[in-house]
């Protein structure tokens, strides 16, 4: 009698988890100190991209030469290292670096676009008179994360949010980005695309040709990367491969073309008022501070992020809505020290942690430790600021997919066989990339933006926040997941809203006291609830 057939294998469905598995090194478990030092150089390299960029963008339209652009490159990584300790220390906790954000970009240029500048002749002066105002901008947006994070507005705010909403917000917070990733590599595709695909190699497939040397290829892939193509680039620019190419293309290639080294000072210290008494104007406030609330919302998603990076659990309310209010006064020293951009979550360095699978906070504030000692030693730190914009851009191709993927993640909570959860989540995630590109498609033919009343500053705050794509898809999320059929028994599980249950109180899950508790003793003055 023939043996009867073996029984075929049961499918099961990959279990849902609220700490990523997979994560060499979490919140609270830091390598060794050799390892995290060179870590925490990686990530200093990685948030240079965007100090550079942005003041490469503004200063020249300030009025400004190399040696004012040096300067606020300096004062940014100066006041990012602040930021980024105290946000660790007493904000969320998390691994979040805290930077320059594009948020700010727009009012500063409205700013720079005023009248009261236009007659003024000395570059200089100029220059000076317009870091002022925004710095007075600056200041007073502040207000508005310190109000909203330190009264717990926030934190009624963000008890309301599911995985179903929460995955477009965090999406769109990596892949809302994507302007800034091929479109910049391909300026300079000799030097950008063997990046990209120099960095896969070593992150993805090298690792499981050569298992003795995956661990140190996994985490340390990006600094391995930039080193020989930065190499690569040098040994072009001194060979003379673009002696008679165009100048934006020197631009862009070249590696002795960004006036940072020989702008900065080889030693000098960032201080408050460096650039004068600020001065205020109430419509640019205003416009920057509906910058500041986009920025709120869109460091929202990249916490959650950092968090899931980091394999700690969700972030309680509580402390979310805490980091808020000290994100805002990350602003408000931005707005004292003259950096002529906000304050947010660096969203490449939340990517980075996905890809080094390093989720340590002690790495995270090494790393601010070499963003305050390279912007006091200005010369030693324009050197690495001096990389090639595209072999940055091609470094986000990845870092910003990660960020991209950990929202889609959140989808395995949800029920994706429901109709409720596929309208939420495919006309958020639309409206998301449709609306803002609208915006800045008509913005880039008009010159200016679709809402063009005689009021500068309502313009600018209806279009800055239309123009950020994880604020929209968040904002279309959040209202219908909390309005659309809410009292149907069955859509409270639908949208995975049972999964955080536990984490809506810092004292209802055991492991917020590990993660999140603020150090040296301090809960017991500050409570989290």
């Amino acid at each position: 009698m023939a043996a009867p057939a073996p029984k075929q294998e049961e499918l099961q469905p990959h279990a849902v988890r609220d700490q990523l598995p997979s994560v060499s090194y979490c919140l609270t478990s830091p390598p060794p100190w050799p390892e995290a030092v060179l870590l925490g150089f990686q990530h200093y390299l990685v948030m240079l991209g965007t100090t550079v960029i942005i003041p490469t963008a503004l200063v020249p339209q300030m009025g400004g030469g190399n040696e004012e652009k040096a300067r606020v490159v300096q004062t940014l990584l100066f006041v990012a290292g602040i930021n980024t300790l105290i946000q660790s220390f007493l904000g969320t906790r998390l691994p979040a670096v805290m930077g320059a954000s594009y948020t700010f970009v727009a009012p500063t240029i409205s700013i720079i676009l005023a009248g009261r500048y236009s007659g003024i002749a000395d570059p200089h002066e100029k220059f000076v008179r317009i870091m002022r105002g925004t710095q007075g901008a600056l200041i007073v947006a502040s207000t508005l994360q310190i109000i909203m994070g330190f009264s717990g507005l926030w934190r009624i705010v963000v008890r309301l949010l599911s995985p179903l909403s929460a995955a477009p917000l965090v999406a769109l917070v990596g892949f809302g980005l994507y302007e800034l990733g091929f479109p910049s590599v391909a300026k300079c595709v000799e030097i950008g695309l063997p990046q990209i695909l120099l960095l896969v190699a070593l992150s993805q497939y090298i690792p499981h040709l050569v298992p003795l040397l995956s661990t140190a290829f996994e985490r340390f892939a990006v600094i391995m990367s930039i080193t020989l193509i930065w190499l690569y680039a040098f040994f072009l620019t001194v060979g003379g491969a673009y002696k008679n190419a165009a100048p934006k293309t020197q631009f862009h290639c070249r590696t002795d073309r960004s006036g940072l080294v020989g702008g900065a000072p080889w030693i000098s210290v960032p201080y408050p008022f460096q650039w004068g008494a600020p001065t205020f104007d109430a419509g640019e406030a205003f416009a920057m501070m509906a910058a500041s609330f986009v920025a709120l919302v869109e460091s929202t998603g990249a916490f959650i992020a950092v968090s899931r990076y980091a394999s700690a659990t969700p972030c309680p309310p509580s402390i979310m809505s805490r980091g808020i209010g000290w994100q805002g006064v990350g602003i408000l020293l931005s707005g004292l020290f003259g950096t002529a951009n906000g304050t947010s979550v660096s969203v490449e360095n939340a990517g980075l942690l996905g890809l080094s699978r390093v989720g340590s906070r002690r790495v995270v504030q090494i790393s601010a430790g070499f963003m305050i000692f390279f912007s006091i030693l200005g010369k030693f730190g324009a050197v690495f600021a001096s990389i090639p914009g595209p072999i940055i851009a091609a470094i986000y191709c990845l870092l910003f997919a990660y960020v991209g993927m950990a929202g889609v993640g959140f989808l395995q909570f949800c029920n994706l066989n429901s109709f409720r959860t596929k309208f939420i989540l495919g006309f958020s995630l639309f409206m998301g990339l449709s609306v803002p590109q609208y915006f800045n498609e008509y913005t880039s033919v008009a010159g200016f933006g679709p809402v063009h009343t005689h009021a500068r500053w309502f313009n600018d705050m209806i279009n800055v926040v239309f123009s950020s794509k994880a604020f929209v898809a968040g904002a279309v999320a959040y209202f219908l997941d909390n309005t659309l059929h809410r009292r149907d028994g069955t859509v409270r599980k639908d949208r995975g809203h049972h999964f955080w249950d536990r984490f809506r109180s810092f004292k209802t899950d055991p492991r917020s006291e590990e993660f999140y508790s603020l150090p040296f003793n301090l809960n017991k003055f500050f409570p989290s609830f």
